[in-house]
């Protein structure tokens, strides 16, 4: 942050924005702690001059940045009127979706404060929202169509979004339970071998839909929830010859189902029911380069009415910074030697006779 006693003056060709933080709002709220958000700022438009003073900030420079910079504080006082604050990490991808929609490569008119102030579920003291472009649209489809599908890389939020809209259809009463699930490809080699009975190997497989529950909900209630059968998890090969109705169904890791699984578990819709689908097609561990279901189903079901592919990228990783530039180094070298996830195309994937497929 510069303060200056003046205000500064725009050299030709350039311009200049003065922006006043109502009384109503700190200014640790816009700047952050220690000044941390506009530090982001500043960064993003390194050629601009961004000067505060009390509760004036002026920014002078090129007018496409300056323009930018106004419509960044713009953004961030009409979150912080909504009484959410606002992050380092929310700060940087509003900056992104501005940038996307300035050169035109956004192609939609939702703004930052309309991604970043929408809350899908509140529990325990924290509430779920989506923090990209492209999660606010995979959020809006759940809504408004009855087969979505969620693909994209790790961290991107699939599942857990899809979580949260399943937890506050069952609290609105829109269905009648949550029926979780997901394929164990590995049960037969790696889970078969450990002692107990047949949940008891397949619930270590199921933990992350347990945790995202957890997350959600209180724990107390989980255990009565899932006697009574209002929730379910269970393994995919348990869905068939069964009729969901009421239910909003969740399968994750579809990437590791065969196309016949996933044939069969897409027939399993029922009246009023709602199916969200999610996936990584670049993390799949079938054996023997067998198809997967997931990649097949894109071709089958692309332009079929109520049916929606939403697909999510390392820009929506919503994790550690460090997963999105693994997932882009991934994607640059498999395009480099025409692999998948670096792994000959239609190989196996795996090494040796009993080999691991890294994920």
């Amino acid at each position: 942050m510069t303060q200056t006693p003046t205000a500064h003056t725009p050299a030709q060709g350039q311009a200049r924005a003065q922006f006043t933080v109502p009384a109503q709002h700190p200014m640790v709220t816009v700047l952050g702690s220690g000044d941390s958000l506009l530090r982001v700022i500043e960064r993003a438009f390194p050629a601009a001059d961004i000067h505060v003073r009390g509760n004036e900030i002026s920014a002078v420079g090129d007018p496409v940045d300056v323009a930018l910079i106004s419509r960044v504080f713009d953004e961030m006082m009409l979150v912080l009127r909504t009484g959410q604050p606002m992050t380092e990490d929310a700060v940087e991808r509003s900056i992104a979706m501005l940038k996307a929609s300035d050169n035109g490569t956004s192609d939609g008119p939702e703004t930052p404060a309309q991604v970043l102030t929408q809350n899908i579920l509140s529990s325990r003291g924290r509430t779920i929202r989506p923090k990209t472009l492209n999660q606010k649209r995979y959020v809006d489809a759940i809504d408004k169509h009855t087969v979505v599908f969620g693909i994209g890389p790790a961290g991107t939020g699939k599942t857990y979004l899809a979580m949260a809209k399943a937890v506050q259809a069952l609290q609105s009463k829109q269905v009648n339970r949550i029926i979780l699930t997901r394929p164990a490809v590995e049960a037969g080699e790696r889970l078969g071998f450990l002692p107990g009975t047949l949940y008891e190997k397949i619930d270590p497989y199921l933990r992350p839909l347990y945790d995202a529950l957890h997350d959600m909900l209180d724990p107390d209630s989980i255990p009565k929830l899932m006697a009574s059968g209002t929730i379910e998890v269970a393994p995919l090969a348990y869905m068939r010859g069964r009729t969901l109705n009421d239910a909003f169904i969740i399968l994750d890791e579809a990437q590791n189902t065969s196309p016949e699984q996933m044939k069969m578990f897409l027939t399993r819709l029922g009246f009023d029911s709602k199916i969200v689908i999610t996936g990584d097609v670049t993390q799949v561990d079938l054996p023997n380069g067998q198809k997967s279901g997931l990649r097949q189903v894109q071709e089958i079901l692309e332009g079929v009415e109520d049916v929606h592919l939403s697909r999510l990228s390392s820009h929506d990783v919503v994790r550690h910074k460090l997963v999105g530039r693994i997932v882009d180094a991934y994607e640059k070298y498999d395009s480099k030697n025409g692999t998948e996830n670096g792994s000959p195309k239609g190989g196996r994937g795996r090494t040796g006779a009993k080999g691991t497929q890294g994920k």
